[in-house]
């Protein structure tokens, strides 16, 4: 039996997604010891431990000055699982530069999922250019071109699916974009059942999109 609130470090779907998560979300403190999941979701923070089989004290931090954000925190005291996040592509301060992440194939896109949780966004909207052209995106997020050109190769290789990257002009993030076509393949392998641990709000916003899209394609065909 591991110690309480020690991490079982075992692949499975639901571990994969917090890694996913961690990738993201996460930060791996320079003492060697802690690992810090924040979020400003603490439905994501609940679903986040409970991938990992723990129950650790959920702190609370603001940032801003005009507007206060309010931010959840977890932080996790275990070296081994801190030097096993070291093994697989993580490290502190890995904001601009971490890459690859090596997960199983197997649990590839759960990890993708908690990925896209952590940092990805969907949108939708009609193009004004044709007439009943519903057109969505989906899209990952970050900091580290290494990271979002993994992710577009490992897709690319899994899916056949090419997408797009552009930086923003805003902020130093690069995104890497996937229009409708891609995106149905990229969704049906992220979401590829009901009991797929998710940010549930984003999957009901994809799910709306999806429901509408076919209400008129229905249309068009009858």
């Amino acid at each position: 039996m591991k110690p309480l609130n020690k991490i079982n470090i075992k692949w499975s779907p639901g571990f994969a997604y917090a890694i996913g998560l961690l990738a993201t979300d996460g930060n791996l403190s320079p003492d060697g010891r802690h690992v810090i999941f924040t979020s400003k979701d603490l439905e994501l923070v609940n679903k986040f431990q409970k991938s990992l089989g723990c129950n650790f004290h959920v702190g609370i931090k603001a940032n801003g000055i005009v507007k206060v954000k309010k931010y959840y925190v977890v932080q996790i005291g275990d070296v081994n699982f801190y030097r096993f996040l070291l093994t697989i592509g993580l490290m502190p301060k890995k904001s601009f530069i971490i890459g690859q992440v090596k997960v199983p194939k197997k649990y590839f896109f759960d990890f993708l999922r908690g990925d896209f949780d952590g940092d990805g966004s969907f949108f939708s909207y009609f193009d004004p250019r044709w007439k009943s052209s519903f057109m969505f995106y989906l899209s990952f997020c970050s900091a580290s071109f290494k990271h979002i050109k993994w992710i577009r190769k490992s897709n690319n290789k899994l899916l056949n699916i090419k997408g797009h990257i552009s930086k923003s002009e805003s902020n130093s993030a690069y995104q890497l974009k996937y229009a409708k076509t891609e995106a149905l393949k990229l969704i049906g392998k992220l979401y590829y059942n009901e009991d797929a641990v998710c940010l549930s709000r984003k999957r009901i916003k994809i799910e709306q999109a999806i429901a509408l899209n076919n209400k008129l394609k229905a249309a068009v065909a009858k």
